[in-house]
């Protein structure tokens, strides 16, 4: 066995672009990264650089659908808190492994499972994680780390999920409780490897701006509906630390709520530019009308089939020209790849008046 480590979380994707690397293509082993931008702003950036990747397989196991990809191994950075820690390239390291899990039925991706992932050959165990939940720019949500192998060969990955901790209502209550494992087939070259695009952007690097989705085939992104394909009533729009803040409200409170209300208020965090979900983050709000306190408390972590992951809460009512001030306890706790590390951290409170 190669190392055995344990960390937290995961990464996925087909065979498009993610952040890395700087305007040629390169397809040399493991091309060197530039330097990380010295006046990076605090928002989302476009890259230094872009990787692709290469799909590896799927399998399904029980509620869930697993996705392996593969790519170079690369930096990225882990938050604790509201600290960020670049993660860099060791020597062993031979590619970056990224996976998905999703709801074969709606197609949506699941974050908070706790994923893992055992690497064997021949039924010799060569690595094992927890991998770190993770943000790109292209994949969105995803879980990944950079592993080392044992040379060209075939391998079997499995992946593990532990059950979803997020609350789930509405059509998901009482789904993603239970664990689930897939084995995946992992056939590696170290040439097939080194001729995934590698391309330098520096003239863009630092811009205002971030990569497009990458086409994914079958396998779906973590993109959140426009404001206007959400469900319920679009109340107002905010944004704090890169995020954009999108205020929801349904007439009647989904299964699975607790809480005293006559109403569900929610709030669909997401990244600009591609809209991808922004989860893992400690969220309370407060809902003031005509100086009167409507409703204080936390906005819970929620899956719905309809308004995927989101932060909500049952509320007495919501009514035009009400209040809301959000504020953010805890900032995103998920890895991000190059373009992402320095948004979503420092999150000062916002408001918004509701339509």
């Amino acid at each position: 066995m190669r190392r055995r480590t344990y960390l937290t979380g995961l990464a996925g994707a087909g065979a498009a672009a993610l952040a890395g690397c700087s305007g040629i293509v390169e397809t040399r082993a493991i091309p060197s990264s530039p330097p990380v931008l010295s006046n990076r702003p605090s928002a989302v950036y476009f890259p230094t650089h872009v990787e692709g990747m290469s799909m590896s397989g799927m399998g399904k196991s029980g509620e869930y659908q697993f996705g392996l990809m593969y790519s170079y191994p690369h930096r990225f950075w882990n938050v604790n808190g509201t600290s960020t820690s670049m993660t860099e390239i060791q020597e062993d390291d031979d590619v970056h492994l990224m996976a998905s899990v999703w709801d074969p039925e709606t197609g949506t991706v699941l974050p908070d499972t706790g994923l893992t992932i055992e690497i064997s050959r021949g039924g010799e165990l060569v690595s094992e994680e927890v991998i770190y939940p993770m943000l790109s720019q292209p994949m969105g949500f995803h879980y990944g780390a950079n592993f080392g192998l044992d040379g060209d060969g075939t391998y079997t990955v499995t992946v593990s999920v532990g059950g979803v901790n997020t609350r789930r209502v509405g059509g998901f209550e009482g789904r993603f409780a239970d664990p689930a494992s897939a084995d995946i087939a992992f056939e590696y070259a170290q040439s097939a490897r080194d001729e995934i695009l590698f391309e330098r952007t520096m003239d863009r690097a630092g811009e205002a701006a971030a990569r497009p989705p990458m086409e994914m085939g079958m396998m779906p992104l973590s993109v959140l509906p426009e404001a206007d394909d959400l469900p319920g009533t679009t109340r107002g729009e905010t944004s704090t630390g890169d995020a954009t803040l999108v205020v929801q409200s349904l007439d009647t409170v989904p299964s699975g709520v607790d809480g005293e209300g006559a109403q569900y208020l929610y709030v669909s965090a997401r990244t600009p530019y591609n809209r991808m979900v922004v989860p893992a983050m400690g969220l309370e709000g407060t809902l003031t009308r005509d100086g009167e306190t409507v409703f204080e408390g936390e906005l819970t972590r929620t899956l719905h089939p309809e308004a995927k992951y989101h932060y909500g809460a049952a509320v007495p009512s919501v009514e035009s020209g009400d209040t809301l001030g959000l504020s953010v306890t805890v900032p995103p706790q998920v890895a991000r790849h190059e373009g992402y590390e320095t948004a979503f951290v420092e999150m000062p409170d916002t408001e918004v008046t509701l339509s």
